[in-house]
């Protein structure tokens, strides 16, 4: 078993991360309450996901260190959940704003500036696109893409994996993990787009909602839950990582990749704690209030 092959030092390691990841999760739990019990209704459930992602990593995590031939699942169920948050976070933005009906008569002439990241940070020249509900609709739909995708995207290499077709961190061009890797990339890239854009436009707005640490915490997921891992799977196979005996380069490389996002995701919980927790009187903006207002007339 796992634990018989362990030293003492090993036992204590993941002792250490195990406990790590539970007390992640209670945190998680008693911030869920919390925004339960004090936060509106409306922003509630959106909260309450984009808070659970370094949860959800640090658990998918912790269980395949423990068992490592889960690897596969753990870590396509963590990166679906993040495919999930991507498009939570764009909701949450336009929800601090008052909703859509007020982020769209507040920039009534306003215009989005899309030459922003990670697509077109370097496309200068590109117009800015005109603030409208079809706008809104695209934006919405660009995350909601890769939501729908990565889980299908993810049942399908279940089934080639079961068959013998698809090797987890093989770069081999004959397989089939290449091509759904680079598919699962650019539909990360254009999810990520109008995330950008929409932070870039309303940050001063909501910087009074912290929506800059925010955003800073959700790219810190984002990078540690992929361009880390990625990293140390090519190093891993590339054997730059060495193998230790029972564990060959690329389960050393599972290994290290497991315990460093059980430690960053505990980290993250924390911060999150702290960064999403503000008091549930704080006085709306006087335009959110109205809406609101409207809104509980027209529902009986």
């Amino acid at each position: 078993s796992l634990s018989a092959g362990l030293d003492l030092p090993g036992r204590f390691l993941f002792a250490v991360l195990t406990l790590m990841t539970l007390i992640a999760n209670l945190v998680f739990i008693e911030e869920a309450v919390y925004i339960y019990r004090k936060f509106p209704s409306s922003k509630r459930s959106i909260i309450i996901w984009i808070n659970a992602a370094a949860p959800v990593i640090a658990t998918t995590s912790c269980i395949g260190m423990w068992v490592p031939r889960s690897t596969m699942f753990t870590d396509f169920t963590a990166a679906v959940f993040f495919a999930i948050v991507i498009h939570k976070f764009l909701l949450m933005m336009i929800k601090e704003c008052g909703g859509q009906k007020l982020l769209l008569r507040q920039f009534e002439n306003g215009h989005f500036k899309i030459s922003t990241g990670p697509c077109c940070c370097c496309c200068l020249c590109l117009p800015r696109v005109r603030i409208t509900r079809r706008t809104l609709f695209w934006l919405k739909l660009g995350t909601f893409q890769f939501a729908f995708l990565r889980p299908v995207l993810m049942f399908l290499s279940i089934v080639l994996w079961t068959n013998g077709n698809y090797t987890l961190y093989s770069l081999s061009p004959k397989g089939a993990a290449v091509w759904i890797g680079c598919v699962v990339g650019v539909l990360t890239i254009i999810a990520l787009w109008p995330v950008g854009i929409m932070f870039r436009h309303v940050r001063t707005l909501l910087i009074s909602k912290k929506i800059i640490p925010k955003f800073a915490l959700y790219q810190f997921v984002l990078i540690l839950n992929h361009l880390q891992a990625a990293i140390i799977n090519i190093l891993a196979m590339q054997r730059v990582i060495p193998c230790a005996p029972p564990l060959s380069s690329s389960a050393r490389g599972a290994y290290m990749t497991q315990q460093l996002l059980i430690m960053e995701m505990f980290l993250i919980t924390l911060i999150s704690r702290v960064v999403y927790r503000r008091k549930y009187d704080d006085p709306e903006p006087l335009e959110c209030t109205a809406e609101e207002a409207g809104d509980n007339k027209q529902t009986p």
